[in-house]
């Protein structure tokens, strides 16, 4: 009992960030648990350790990757409780753990709120219950009707009603929470005639990596909240900035898939073939991992900026990983903005502070020497050729779960190296930073100032 009580005090002690992170280890340590229940295995399928570790892991960082068959791997059952640990991963320890304590008739304290606030990126304490709670309500209504529609739809694929409801409900919540799994054994590429099916997945993908703000105030519009006579509802700087990024990212890669693989893989496709292969791809790098072909038919160029996307990734405060939109967004407006001589970076009649700037370039910094340093060790140790090994490290660090197929031929040692990527991906490169940080203490003396030669 004391070294219970021990331990709960060392616990309680911890910084909000290293509590988050502890958080989410001890999720995947549940979930390694749960999937690792022979009962929800086929006959014949058991796992080994790493690929267990492997595939919680990807779970909880909602990113995809596999080392084994989820269709072949888990009967009906293990993919019921596979569909929970997604659900836990994309929704996000807090808002489910805020909700499970409301229910409880518990109150949230400050303790709980900073936790919150940290896990959320939010810049204060106050309606940090509510977000959870709205958070929560938004992403179940979207993956129910999203349930509907694919379960409907799939009657016309499958023999029961049972198996329709399984594929469409296991599909809503894979795209939704950008996990990327799938239970077909071929992601989506059976339905890249289905356009309908496509349309679906597109939406839900969309609508998970956006971010939860962005859901939010388009559902205070909506409902007409927050307006009145006298002013129209304007967005956030927020909103505006990410769903900008967000979509001039998604026609971007749109546009050069589709103008780079003419000769390539499109070169023997319908125009509205060519669209949707290009546009389904481009979409699904922002952090969705699913696909409706074999990304090995891309030419080495595609691959180049299919790489790039997914390293960005998602929005923050979304169900994806990555640098995040809104820092890729900054860094392209602060080069602009020196070259241009200018001391500030306005944008939307705002200011954007300073911190905020240095921040983004601290990620961008840091999220590149990490996939870098991988990308160099596994090319040490693995003998795949530098561009697959680029792909599956841009895949993992973004949580986006493509990949070029060489994830379940890793070492245990390059298996480790890709778990690693997908947990930092998920809690963020400033909660890793925060990791190793020390208490902040205050300089007691200065030195003179010197300026060095840059660049």
């Amino acid at each position: 009992m004391n070294i219970f009580s021990k331990l709960i005090k060392e616990v309680t002690h911890l910084s909000t960030i290293r509590l988050i992170v502890l958080f989410y280890f001890i999720a995947v340590m549940f979930s390694m648990s749960l999937l690792g229940i022979p009962f929800f295995h086929n006959p014949g399928h058991d796992m080994s350790f790493i690929d267990l570790l492997f595939t919680a892991v990807s779970a909880i960082s909602v990113t995809g990757l596999t080392v084994v068959s989820t269709p072949d791997t888990f009967n009906f059952f293990g993919k019921i409780a596979l569909t929970f640990v997604l659900q836990f991963g994309g929704i996000g320890i807090m808002t489910l753990g805020t909700f499970i304590w409301i229910v409880l008739g518990k109150k949230v304290g400050i303790r709980g709120r900073q936790l919150i606030q940290i896990d959320q990126n939010r810049s204060t304490l106050s309606g940090l219950v509510r977000l959870m709670l709205q958070i929560l309500k938004i992403i179940l209504l979207i993956e129910l009707v999203g349930t509907v529609i694919l379960t409907v739809h799939f009657l016309n694929y499958y023999d029961t009603w049972q198996e329709a409801l399984l594929q469409g409900y296991f599909g809503a919540v894979s795209a939704t929470t950008n996990a990327g799994f799938d239970i077909t054994g071929a992601s989506l590429v059976p339905f890249a005639d289905d356009y309908f099916v496509q349309f679906v997945n597109i939406t839900l993908l969309t609508l998970g990596a956006i971010g939860f703000p962005v859901l939010i105030e388009v559902q205070e519009l909506l409902s007409g909240k927050k307006r009145n006579l006298n002013h129209k509802y304007t967005f956030s700087l927020f909103t505006k900035l990410t769903t900008i990024t967000f979509f001039a990212l998604i026609l971007a890669g749109w546009l050069l898939i589709l103008l780079m693989e003419q000769n390539g893989f499109l070169a023997d496709k319908t125009w509205h073939e060519q669209i949707f292969y290009s546009l389904f791809q481009s979409v699904t790098t922002r952090n969705g991992g699913l696909a409706t072909m074999d990304v090995n038919e891309f030419s080495t160029p595609t691959l180049i900026v299919i790489c790039i996307l997914m390293f960005i990734g998602a929005s923050p405060s979304s169900v994806g990983g990555g640098i995040r939109t809104t820092t890729f967004a900054i860094m392209l407006m602060t080069i602009y903005n020196f070259a241009k001589g200018n001391t500030s970076i306005k944008v939307f009649d705002r200011e954007l502070d300073q911190q905020d700037v240095l921040r983004s370039f601290i990620v961008i910094t840091t999220a590149s020497m990490l996939c870098m340093t991988a990308i160099i060790f596994l090319s040490y140790v693995e003998p795949f050729p530098i561009m697959e090994i680029t792909f599956e490290v841009c895949s993992a660090f973004g949580t986006t779960g493509l990949s070029m197929g060489i994830t379940p031929e890793l070492s245990t040692l390059g298996k480790s190296v890709i778990i690693f990527l997908m947990f930092v991906g998920r809690i963020g490169i400033f909660s890793f930073l925060f990791l190793m940080r020390g208490s902040a203490t205050k300089d007691l003396y200065h030195y003179p100032n010197e300026k060095v030669i840059i660049g």
